[in-house]
């Protein structure tokens, strides 16, 4: 790591900026600002939000007076290393449906575009990265022509206990990989961005060759080329390799990668791994999995921003496998208006847009 601390600011200091830690998740720093303040490496600089109310108190709780409505003009006055971008995907909010079919709003999007003209050299950004494909196209030329360091808020891929799962399954531990299942009702931006993001964390990363899907209820109908909420999904993927995934819309956040030789289960949000084995009379028998202590998995992302800017190696969740990753979720979208058909990525129409907050 660098010598000198790395200036962190946040744009957009309501929940994931400043306030989920209040809500109990975990014990551990969650927030950007609990997580910048809990690393020796970064220091929290300033914040922007364009209500006062939510300025006030970000200076109260974290003594941060370097508080702005614009976020330009804090670019300008503070010089952040490090920007997180912690506003709603798609304004207005707290709306949780579009204002009408002509709307396009893409924070995440507009913010990543302009925070990196703007030559900022490391960005965290609130997931989905982008609402359609032709506005993550965008993002995926200016950050990798710009060689910005950039990771989104998919955190299982920086949870360490996750992280010692997919070191047992590269391992060989299960021996073939076949399938990977994930368990829990979600919907599609703001849920299964996670869920596909986490099954190709745990399988290595694979290039996802296929996808189909369907938004749920399935007899929903949407206006075009918009629809107007982020709606519940169920998916299937094909990753390169033959290995097909699948989730399933029941349960509580768990996940099982099953090889020729044995699986790994994930166990309530990933507090519990358990490895089986073949055993002599065709079922499984269970063995010890090491285990892990957890850290806080963002400090561990904008750690690793951090570390990718100072050895030039890419980011665990870099702008390419982002932009992939964004694909496959929309792509189950694509599949859905099509019938519920298999859809090859990359896709081919990129104008799709999902409102989700």
């Amino acid at each position: 790591m660098p010598s000198r601390k790395t200036r962190v600011a946040i744009i957009g200091l309501g929940r994931m900026g400043s306030t989920i830690d209040d809500e109990g998740h975990t014990k551990y720093p969650y927030s950007i600002a609990a997580s910048t303040k809990a690393s020796p490496h970064l220091e929290l600089v300033a914040g922007v939000d364009i209500i006062e109310e939510k300025r006030t108190a970000f200076t109260k709780r974290w003594g941060i007076e370097a508080v702005y409505q614009d976020f330009g003009r804090m670019i300008e006055v503070e010089k952040p290393d490090l920007v997180a971008v912690c506003t709603a995907a798609c304004l207005p909010k707290p709306a949780n449906s579009s204002p009408g079919p002509d709307h396009r709003d893409d924070s995440h999007a507009d913010l990543t575009v302009a925070l990196a003209k703007m030559n900022i050299p490391m960005l965290y950004v609130e997931k989905a990265m982008a609402s359609s494909m032709k506005r993550a196209d965008e993002v995926l030329k200016v950050v990798a022509r710009d060689d910005l360091k950039f990771n989104t808020g998919v955190l299982r891929r920086f949870d360490n206990r996750y992280a010692m799962v997919r070191k047992a399954v590269a391992s060989g531990s299960i021996g073939k990989i076949l399938s990977v299942v994930h368990y829990a009702p979600s919907t599609l931006m703001h849920g299964h961005i996670h869920s596909i993001d986490t099954i190709s964390f745990l399988i290595g990363d694979p290039t996802i060759e296929a996808v189909r899907g369907d938004l749920l209820p399935r007899e929903a109908s949407f206006f075009g080329r918009h629809i107007d909420h982020d709606p519940r999904a169920v998916y299937q993927l094909r990753f390169a390799g033959n290995i097909d995934a699948y989730t399933v819309p029941a349960g509580k956040w768990e996940f099982e990668v099953l090889g020729s030789e044995g699986c790994i289960r994930l166990l309530n949000n990933g507090s519990l791994a358990v490895l089986r084995r073949e055993n002599d009379r065709g079922g499984w028998k269970e063995e010890p999995l090491k285990t892990v202590r957890l850290t806080s998995p963002v400090v561990r992302c904008l750690e690793d921003l951090v570390q990718s800017r100072a050895t030039g190696q890419p980011t665990k969740g870099n702008v390419q496998l982002t932009h992939h990753i964004t694909e496959a979720c929309i792509g189950v979208a694509e599949s859905h208006l099509a019938g519920g058909t298999w859809v090859n990525l990359p896709l081919l129409d990129r104008d799709l847009y999902i409102f989700h907050v």
